[in-house]
């Protein structure tokens, strides 16, 4: 009886495993990176390592790192960050499934939008504790700043969280209402309950990924 159980359990667990989608595939990365799965098991990632649906990635000091979804969307990762790939399913033939959720934990991105995205955008969800961020189609920068000991963050900007819209547009909510940023504009989130403040100047976000990555955007004061 004991034997037959174990054998159903170790079935049913691997299961869950075959059940996590792998989400994208690491296709840049300069320095330490690891993935964190949702059981707590640690492993190294390099390029062309995949991700999966639940996975925590980090990227240590000095390391920025490019991930590429399977919807051909792609999330750029500062030295120093940390995001949660919360919920990532997408099939081209079942567009009613999509879901793209994320949490920045800590550290800077660049977020690129991709199939998912451009025909499911009430779909994305990028979570921060300051503010979740909603998109319009769009590439956007994030630098949230905790200010205990953040890494190879851009100097002299406060903490809380920091945003850049480069093309398209993005909707910030919390607690204070819903607030929208578009093409060129930059804005800074201090907390849950905190009004964002919009700018027309980058107020020191920086974002200068090594040359070598391919279509490396950068963001200077």
């Amino acid at each position: 009886m004991r034997r037959i159980l174990f054998v159903v359990l170790l079935a049913m667990a691997m299961t869950g495993a075959q059940a996590a989608q792998v989400a994208g595939v690491v296709v840049q990365v300069s320095g330490p990176m690891t993935a964190r799965s949702p059981a707590g098991a640690v492993k190294a990632l390099q390029a062309r390592s995949e991700v999966e649906s639940g996975d925590t990635l980090a990227t240590a000091a000095g390391a920025y790192a490019v991930v590429r979804f399977i919807d051909n969307s792609e999330l750029a990762l500062k030295p120093g960050t940390t995001v949660k790939i919360e919920q990532f399913a997408f099939d081209e033939a079942r567009p009613e499934a999509d879901r793209a959720a994320y949490t920045l934990v800590k550290g800077g991105l660049r977020s690129i939008t991709g199939l998912l995205g451009k025909r499911n955008k009430d779909k994305f969800a990028m979570k921060t504790p300051s503010a979740t961020i909603g998109i319009r189609g769009t590439t956007f920068f994030l630098e949230y700043l905790t200010g205990r000991g953040d890494i190879d963050a851009s100097p002299g900007l406060e903490p809380g969280l920091h945003v850049h819209v480069s093309t398209g547009g993005i909707s910030i909510v919390n607690s204070a209402g819903e607030f929208r940023y578009d093409t060129g504009q930059f804005g800074f989130i201090k907390d849950d309950k905190t009004k964002p403040v919009k700018m027309f100047a980058n107020p020191g976000m920086q974002f200068t990924p090594p040359a070598s990555f391919n279509d490396a955007d950068t963001l200077t004061p």
